[in-house]
């Protein structure tokens, strides 16, 4: 089952992302070295500070799934990961996501301690993960994503975007379920800058309260300084969109986000109280009207 502390609705759990890359978007080559080594001992240490900043989960991911990049060996993505992931389990005592599509990474980061799988193909990339996931009893986030993220961006196209998704997030719930994970394991993600323009990610984060209700699952956002923010408040490099981050994590929560998987823990713990309150009013008010 999931923590009842987490991934829960009438709370915000909070995803701290450790990317274990080195060319993740905003954080690539932080942890990994010219030749390609991972310093295990900094990205533990950092894994124990965003959860001294108050992240309720590590996600830890060995392949970049920024719009580009290129795709990683199963070996080398579990070089990557399964040794921190085994160490993050003995430092800490939060549960420990692997951001992956494949089944072998997740099978060794699971045997390494992680508990959560986090999945932004939502089960279209490989869908045996659902069976692995419901075999482990892991928690299993089904993000959305068109196509690759080698491709991903290339003049993505929606009719209704919020109702697309909404549908294609349903068809991963469906697979999850078939295969043996139930509802209080399955959370879902609408993909915030995975095959979307600035104009879809903007409908999302405005409709999450349509696709939280379709769907009757916990919703997690991630839009922790993704490119459509640098855009929107006059570019920057990506650790120079926190302000932008902040203001786009607390419009989600108000719609009603359950998650955040953010880089700035310390930040969104602040924002999500504020979003938080500001919604269950809203809801309070709704409720007496």
């Amino acid at each position: 089952m999931i923590d009842e502390r987490r991934f829960r609705k009438g709370r915000v759990t909070l995803v701290g992302i450790l990317n274990l890359t080195p060319d993740s978007f905003s954080d690539g080559g932080r942890f990994v070295g010219a030749a390609g080594r991972v310093d295990a001992a900094a990205a533990v240490e950092a894994g124990r500070a965003l959860v001294r900043d108050g992240a309720d989960v590590l996600d830890v991911g060995g392949e970049s799934t920024r719009p580009g990049a290129a795709e990683v060996s199963v070996a080398e993505e579990i070089r990557r990961t399964a040794p921190v992931l085994e160490a993050l389990a003995k430092a800490t005592d939060v549960p420990l996501s692997i951001d992956t599509r494949k089944l072998r990474v997740a099978e060794a980061a699971f045997d390494a301690g992680a508990t959560v799988l986090n999945d932004v193909s939502g089960l279209r990339h490989d869908p045996r993960l659902a069976a692995l996931a419901a075999e482990r009893g892991a928690t299993l986030i089904l993000g959305h994503l068109r196509g690759e993220p080698a491709t991903m961006q290339r003049a993505p196209r929606f009719d209704d975007v919020v109702a697309e998704v909404t549908a294609e997030l349903g068809a991963s719930v469906s697979r999850a379920r078939e295969a043996g994970v139930p509802d209080a394991r399955i959370v879902v993600d609408p993909g915030i800058g995975f095959g979307k323009t600035l104009e879809h990610n903007l409908a999302l984060l405005a409709g999450l309260g349509r696709i939280r209700a379709a769907l009757g699952l916990p919703v997690l956002v991630g839009s922790s300084r993704k490119s459509f923010l640098g855009r929107l408040a006059g570019g920057g490099a990506p650790a120079d969109r926190g302000i932008a981050t902040q203001a786009a994590d607390a419009i989600a929560v108000f719609q009603g986000a359950d998650a955040l998987r953010v880089h700035d823990v310390a930040a969104a713990a602040r924002t999500a109280k504020v979003a938080l309150a500001l919604r269950q009013a809203r809801e309070a008010g709704e409720g007496g009207a």
